[in-house]
């Protein structure tokens, strides 16, 4: 038994020096819980610790954290979600990638809140977590596989149909920068490329089992708290939309989001997507939805099951897709064939590739080909106009094997790409700080440019988005900020009070993160917040600390500091805080939104303003960084003129 002091955590973690072959079994620190908590928060610090700016991503020296957190795998819904970071191969700053299923919570029952691999192995291995125990195993005859086999063939090596999975595919083992992890098949820890940093590590999976118990340090007073909190689901105010996850999944959101005009189209162009009913919830739900699915204790289940039964793209079941992928390679590809996007999507889940990412950066070379950037003699051939299946398809293989030509060109994601092709492409590289925006567009919603441009991962929604101002709850505005604000907040085209609004998101993402549970019920819709932890975190888990609004706020300030700081010290300043050009300077050229243009600088001052941060440069004030404990922050920042 461990002597870790709080409950609803495992109470060890693994250090894996893969260099040596060595796994270390280590009891959890205490600190680490009781000022970072777990998932994101407890990341932060031990990446602080263990990389920074002289770290290449790609070598032994960057490691992968695998975490999870204390209402991982308890019965609180969602806890499905489990989460991986470290320093990013795409972006070359900071990494995270979370994801849901049963992976999470079976890592914790096989007796692990977290995994560290450091190092690198001189063979192909995969990491075997059950009950307490952990070893790595050859992975050899699992290289080269995809990831749907890969996992097929770990469950028969142990001959358990139960163990749960997280694989890499071909394109992070051949060092595609946006290489995914997969989890149970089809759910992806997609973004930053953390599977190609598995993949020079020569880390095929991870595998679990697990049947140890979690202790809750009160179970009475946590059942209690936990019903309180699922009750919040129950109310009137979210049954409509509740509803609309359940019967559609997140593919509801492409007629939603379309129908404000933020639909990312065209690489970007505008946010009005014509042709958006064809890839949309309503033919997916009646013509190929076969199934439902929910991640482990959840009370929405958004997931759905799909089936293509003839032509083409005859295949499944398989899952999904989801929005992000019905964008990046339906609309903002021009394409509305919506069994080519199933085949788009999947493919890239058994090659093991970030869909957001893979789409954009093919909608990019699109769009250079579009332009005359590009000929067929960049292209192996291949005719990149707007919607050609044949050639996205064919893309999406070329890439994830890095084949000499378009695939290589490619596999480094838009803003290497654009570099290396020169001339005016960088003009058409939708990213920040080096990652591929997902699918939204500032120039419909302001807050999004903000949040954007903030994002300590680069051009991204899941730190911080605010949906407040496009869902239609003025009361939680209200609730929230105050009447005197809400009214402002409300409005999805004005910039005042966006800062304040993505300042407080930041902070209440921060916590779910590291928490970990699922932004569906925190972000979308808008359900839980601060008081959510505060209610429940005592009883399961002893901190009597975190029983505090006060305290969480501040945990939250503290995780979100130091992952700023994290890339200050990597060189990130204001400058970098920025949007690409299309979305800062180029107004929405169609739609409900036509004219958009989001006002950064206006929603920049503000949120450093609140975040305690200079103006000019993004740098956190000292007194800051010392009154939420981070003095070995200062420190740090001090001797490199990184403080405010």
């Amino acid at each position: 038994m461990t002597d870790f002091p709080y409950k609803g955590y495992a109470g060890y973690y693994l250090d894996v020096d893969l260099t040596l072959g060595k796994v270390h079994k280590k009891e959890m620190e205490k600190e680490w819980a009781r000022l970072y908590l777990g998932g994101t928060g407890i990341s932060s610090k031990i990446l602080w610790d263990r990389t920074g700016p002289d770290t290449d991503p790609l070598s032994p020296e960057n490691i992968v954290i695998v975490g999870t957190g204390p209402l991982t795998g308890v019965m609180f819904s969602p806890s499905g979600r489990m989460m991986f970071s470290g320093k990013s191969p795409l972006t070359g700053i900071w990494a995270e990638s979370h994801v849901g299923g049963f992976l999470g919570p079976e890592i914790k029952y096989a007796g692990f809140d977290f995994v560290i691999f450091n190092g690198k192995s001189p063979k192909p291995v995969y990491l075997w977590l059950n009950d307490g125990k952990a070893e790595l195993r050859d992975a050899s005859r699992l290289w080269g596989r995809e990831t749907d086999e890969t996992t097929d063939m770990i469950r028969e090596e142990h001959r358990d149909p139960a163990i749960e999975t997280a694989t890499i595919g071909p394109a992070g083992e051949n060092g595609v920068l946006y290489g995914a992890i997969i989890v149970d098949y089809y759910r992806a820890a997609g973004r930053t490329g953390l599977g190609t940093v598995l993949g020079s590590k020569n880390v095929k999976a991870i595998a679990a089992r697990g049947s140890l118990g979690l202790e809750a340090h009160d179970m009475d007073a946590y059942l209690e708290a936990n019903q309180r909190e699922m009750e919040r689901l129950n109310d009137p105010l979210w049954k409509d939309f509740l509803r609309s996850l359940r019967d559609y999944g997140t593919t509801d959101l492409v007629a939603m989001i379309n129908e404000i005009g933020r639909l990312p189209t065209k690489n970007h162009w505008t946010g009005f997507f014509e042709e958006a009913e064809k890839i949309g919830p309503e033919i997916i739900a009646e013509k190929y939805r076969i199934a439902q699915e929910a991640c482990h204790g959840c009370g929405i289940g958004c997931k759905y099951v799909y089936r293509v039964k003839e032509g083409k793209f005859a295949g499944g079941p398989a899952g999904g897709p989801e929005y992000e992928t019905l964008m990046a390679f339906g609309s903002n590809c021009m394409n509305s064939d919506i069994e080519a996007v199933f085949h788009q999507g999947h493919r890239c889940d058994l090659l093991g590739m970030d869909t957001i990412s893979c789409g954009k950066t093919i909608s990019f070379a699109m769009e250079l080909w579009e332009k005359g950037i590009l000929t067929e003699k960049d292209t192996d051939g291949l005719d990149l106009s707007w919607g050609n299946v044949d050639a996205i398809n064919a893309l999406i293989e070329k890439i994830a094997k890095r084949e000499k030509g378009i695939g290589e060109l490619l596999s480094h994601g838009t803003r290497k790409a654009a570099e290396i092709i020169g001339g005016e492409a960088w003009k058409y590289a939708v990213h920040s700080k080096g990652l591929e925006a997902s699918g939204q567009d500032p120039r419909a919603h302001q807050s999004i440019g903000l949040t954007y441009a903030t994002n300590v991962r680069g051009a991204d929604h899941l730190r911080s988005l605010s949906s407040l101002e496009e869902l239609g709850f003025p009361e939680i505005s209200i609730r929230r900020f105050g009447e005197d604000k809400a009214e402002e907040i409300q409005e999805i085209m004005s910039p005042v009070h966006k800062g304040l609004v993505v300042y407080d998101m930041e902070n209440l993402y921060a916590i779910t993160d590291s928490a970990v549970i699922c932004k569906y019920g925190t972000m979308w819709p808008p359900i839980f917040y601060f008081d959510t932890f505060a209610n429940v975190l005592p009883a399961l888990t002893g901190m009597v600390e975190w029983g505090d609004v006060k305290y969480v706020r501040q945990s939250a300030d503290r995780i979100s500091h130091l992952r700023r700081a994290y890339n200050h010290r990597l060189g990130i300043t204001r400058k970098d805080e920025t949007l690409p050009r299309r979305l800062l300077k180029e107004p929405m050229p169609t739609g409900p939104s036509k004219g958009g243009l989001p006002d950064l600088d206006y929603m920049l001052d503000e949120y450093y303003e609140l975040r305690g941060c200079d103006k000019e440069t993004g740098y956190p004030k000292k007194s800051v960084l010392e009154d939420l404990d981070l003095d070995f922050v200062v420190k740090d920042l001090e001797q490199r003129g990184m403080l405010a």
